[in-house]
């Protein structure tokens, strides 16, 4: 009997054509939604026993939705790495398999990281606005060696954006709810530390670790109150991980310097957030992941683990 997948991989729909013969040399049929970002607990519910496997992004697979697709659904094969977005205990209960893409995009990802530091120390996008407004004004700027990096959450992001820092020459810390390897602590010259005195000594505070229920609002009114009024927070992680009207506040008040925000609570981003207006702020619309060469492998280690996961011979 033939198989059906529910399609909604925002980073796979551009490409379609291209993988259809993939899915159809495997005999599978695809529903393919129109999807602006995600599908909400209420869309994927319109789908409910109409497919034996899915291809998904940060879609809300809730136990509710997960429940609804059983006993027909066999596999969610997430596009990416992290899979807060999908109830692992539904998934688990109901016999689903639940896959992904370990380590997918730690370069990019690492790379926006540095580059957002950059922007900040160097002063580059605000000498740019000012140029081109037909000010000639010089914005005083920092060498990044001269700042400390405060990383939340050491594993393969936070490794990299470390080893990228101390080329720069900046003091890290860093801080993590399990221990992390010896040999990298000692080798990379990171100093682990807890996270209040990393958020009081840190330049640049970069957010880095899983979403999870440790880390959900984990940046809140309290830790914002711990870091210095000049320090910028970055987050490339996961957007709840920030409470995001406390980091408005701390904003506004001059509490905190600034910040660089790839990932948001609400996506895409409502168009009435005070942090479109504000200056001391860089926004990404959850696009760090951005490679070629990431998205080329994670497309295709997706279709494998789907194809897998219905207990299909993977052709390659």
């Amino acid at each position: 009997m033939k198989k059906t997948v529910l399609l909604t991989a925002p980073y796979m729909l551009p490409f379609l054509e291209r993988f259809r013969p993939e899915f159809e040399k495997y005999d599978l049929d695809l529903i393919v939604p129109d999807v602006e970002e995600r599908m909400e607990e209420a869309d994927l519910l319109k789908y409910a026993g109409q497919f034996d496997g899915a291809v998904c992004g940060d879609d809300r697979y809730t136990a509710r939705v997960i429940e609804a697709c059983s006993p027909r659904l066999k596999v969610i094969s997430k596009w990416g790495t992290g899979v807060d977005s999908i109830d692992a205990e539904a998934c688990s209960r109901f016999n689903v398999i639940l896959s992904r893409t370990p380590n997918a995009f730690t370069t990019p990802v690492a790379d926006t990281v540095l580059g957002y530091m950059l922007a900040f120390a160097r002063r580059g996008p605000w000498m740019d606005r000012e140029m081109k407004s037909g000010k000639w004004e010089k914005i005083p700027g920092k060498a990044l060696s001269e700042l400390t990096l405060g990383i939340i959450g050491i594993g393969n992001i936070g490794k990299a954006v470390t080893r990228r820092a101390k080329a720069f020459g900046m003091k890290v810390l860093g801080t993590d709810i399990v221990d992390i390897d010896h040999v990298f602590v000692s080798e990379s010259g990171i100093q682990m530390t807890n996270l209040q005195s990393l958020l009081s000594e840190s330049d640049f505070v970069s957010v880095n670790c899983d979403l999870n229920p440790t880390s959900h609002h984990l940046i809140n009114a309290k830790t914002l109150s711990m870091m210095k009024n000049t320090a910028i927070l970055i987050n490339t992680a996961r957007g709840p991980i920030v409470e995001e009207p406390a980091l408005v506040a701390a904003l506004r008040s001059g509490q905190v310097g600034g910040a660089a925000l790839d990932v948001f609570e609400y996506e895409p981003l409502p168009k009435d957030s005070p942090l479109l207006k504000m200056d001391n702020v860089m926004l990404a619309p959850h696009n760090s992941n951005s490679s070629p060469t990431a998205w080329e492998r994670i497309h295709w280690n997706t279709i494998k683990n789907l194809v897998t996961g219905l207990g299909l011979e993977y052709k390659g």
